[in-house]
Formats: structure tokens, C-alpha cells, sequence
């Protein structure tokens, strides 16, 4: 895909696509600094990451972390190699986040996060096993990176979150 500035529906639909498409670097790169991939426990119900458990609520630093592992050829859980496919909706746009500060040259400028909740079906297959789930992501994205946007958060509130759940190796 080109570069230049995407709609954020259209960006939510980018990034789920490169996670199908196993570029791990360029989903990565689509993070601002401070962003975060969330999972929470308790799925849609859970109000915050500080009260409760989270299947997954990773920084930058972890993000990092677990690209740098699916790239390696000696982790043992990707051989087979873990593939995944989206099925998305029309991802649809939340009233509006509060003000995020982001940089700009050597200064914090305010700008307004926009928030996008996207249902999906995720369906993540290694070797004969497949595992389905389903749910909805809320993005919170910030302006910035070169197609427009950057992911401030993801937040993935999976439809069966308190229900024992198989290994996911990839991102919903």
C-alpha cells in the first residue's frame, strides 16, 4: 500500500490486514510511543487495566518484545508458523476521546483522539488447529505516522473473555 494519510476506518482496517499479512515491523510501527495493546479479563465489562487482570496489556517495550520473538526462527511455538485472518465490520466512530498530547519538533501539542469500535471474527490456525474467537476492538488513535494516525490503543474486548480461552500467539 502506498503511503499517505488514511481515514481511521480505513487505518483500523490497515493494521488488521498487516497482522493477517504477518508484517510484524510495519503493525508495529503503526503504535505511537505510548501506545498499548489491551485485552482486558473481563472484556467489555471491565472499566480499566488497574482493578483487574488483563489476558493481555502490553507497552511498546512488550509489543516490541513479541515481534522480535515471531521473527526468530527458534521460537518453538510458531512451528508451525501461526497464520490469522480478520473478518471486520464497518469499523464506526465513538464520541470522541479526551485530548491527547502528542509531539510536535521539540513541544506537547493537544490534539483530539479519535475512538473506533470495529466487531470481528478472528481466526488464528497452526497446524490443524484452529482457534475462533470473536468481539470488538475500540482504537483510540492520535495524528501522526505517515498514513495519518498512530495507535494510542487497542483495546480488545473478546465476546467470551471470562470463559477459559486456548494460547493465542498472534494479535486479535
Amino acid at each position: 500500500m502506498a503511503e499517505g494519510r488514511l481515514s481511521p476506518e480505513d487505518f483500523v482496517v490497515h493494521e488488521a490486514e498487516l497482522i493477517d499479512d504477518r508484517r510484524w515491523d510495519d503493525w508495529l510501527a503503526l503504535f505511537a510511543p505510548d501506545g498499548r495493546y489491551w485485552v482486558p479479563l473481563q472484556g467489555a465489562a471491565q472499566a480499566d487495566a488497574q482493578t483487574h487482570n488483563a489476558l493481555a496489556l502490553e507497552d511498546r517495550l512488550l509489543l516490541e518484545l513479541r515481534v522480535k520473538r515471531l521473527h526468530s526462527p527458534r521460537a518453538h511455538s510458531q512451528h508451525p508458523a501461526s497464520r490469522c485472518q480478520h473478518v471486520l465490520q464497518a469499523p464506526r466512530r465513538l464520541p470522541a476521546g479526551p485530548d491527547a498530547r502528542v509531539a510536535e519538533g521539540d513541544s506537547l501539542v493537544n490534539v483530539e483522539a479519535v475512538r473506533l469500535r470495529t466487531a470481528f471474527l478472528y481466526i488464528e490456525s497452526r497446524g490443524p488447529q484452529q482457534v475462533l474467537l470473536a468481539g470488538h476492538c475500540i482504537h483510540t488513535l492520535v495524528p501522526g505516522g505517515p498514513l495519518g494516525w498512530l495507535i494510542r490503543e487497542k483495546r480488545v474486548n473478546l465476546l467470551d473473555a471470562g470463559q477459559p480461552l486456548p494460547a493465542i500467539q498472534l494479535f486479535v
